[in-house]
């Protein structure tokens, strides 16, 4: 029997795979995705803390927006306390509505992640032209405002085409975030002869899917981070390994969640003698840089 298939990458198990360092000999490589996000107020799609009504749906458009205004900066705070990297996911419609955000990360030296116009849409569901469109839009005005364009991308809502690799490839990015079938970044074929990587990004160690999705509490989803960044730090003896940790303002930003992540964080930043805090652009570029039989 023969499945429909993607055709991006072959199957290669995580056992017997080349074995390749970190810089500084590291084999665990960390990095937390700050996921930054503006949607429209009376119209299209928004995670809900409650479920909402019709629109305009003040109860979950303000709850997100809180996000914004008082929790990322609060998550600034935490970042900067404990001396961490971190990468901005940002919706290109940030720099309309408040650019001081992008700003403060910029000054951080954060790296600046495309993550489209705004979660209030998904690409995956759109033609061909138009979603090449989305994506040259939210490329540019990234661009204009940081000085150069973003090295890599995450879909709005982890929304994909069958040809959203090919665009993104095209459009010039090296790396892309929606794929979390691995542990290791995974190079996919896209059309012409070309490949971009895909970088690991979270599915489970990410507060929509189990804080909003799956009603855990703060206090949980901090032990699964300190649980997870354990038990790869001792799988990564046999190879090296990317934990990302995908995280919004608007979910963990709330005081009383950002109590447990700072906990969780904290322990994670102990250990920095022993792991590569980074940010999912560096870890592409280091695998870009090694012999193309090092990267599956």
């Amino acid at each position: 029997m023969s499945l429909p298939t993607h055709g991006r990458y072959d199957y290669v198990p995580i056992r017997g795979r080349p074995v390749y360092d970190w810089p500084n000999g590291r084999r665990l490589a960390v990095y937390l995705a700050l996921n930054l996000e503006h949607f429209a107020f009376g119209e299209g799609l928004g995670a809900e803390l409650a479920p909402g009504g019709p629109h305009p749906d003040v109860l979950n458009f303000a709850w997100r927006d809180y996000g914004n205004r008082v929790g990322a900066w609060r998550m600034l705070d935490l970042l900067d306390a404990l001396d961490l990297p971190a990468a901005a996911l940002l919706n290109s419609a940030i720099y309309d509505h408040c650019p001081q955000l992008a700003a403060a990360h910029r000054a951080r030296g954060d790296e600046i992640v495309g993550h489209g116009r705004t979660n209030s849409e998904r690409q995956g569901v759109l033609e061909e032209a138009e979603e090449r469109k989305l994506i040259a839009e939210a490329t540019a005005r990234i661009a204009s405002a940081e000085g150069r364009p973003p090295a890599g991308w995450l879909g709005p809502w982890i929304s994909q085409s069958p040809v959203t690799p090919d665009l993104l490839a095209e459009a010039g990015y090296t790396y892309l975030l929606d794929w979390c079938m691995d542990d290791q970044p995974i190079r996919f074929r896209t059309r012409g002869g070309g490949s971009i990587l895909a970088v690991p990004y979270p599915q489970e160690l990410n507060d929509i899917p189990m804080i909003v999705r799956r009603n855990l509490g703060g206090d949980a989803f901090a032990d699964m981070i300190v649980d997870h960044f354990d038990e790869m730090l001792s799988q990564s003896t046999d190879g090296p390994l990317v934990m990302g940790i995908a995280l919004h303002a608007y979910i963990v930003g709330q005081p009383h969640r950002l109590k447990h992540l700072r906990r969780a964080l904290a322990h994670i930043a102990r250990h920095r003698q022993s792991l590569w805090l980074t940010t999912p652009g560096a870890v592409a570029a280091h695998c870009l840089a090694l012999p193309e039989s090092m990267v599956p």
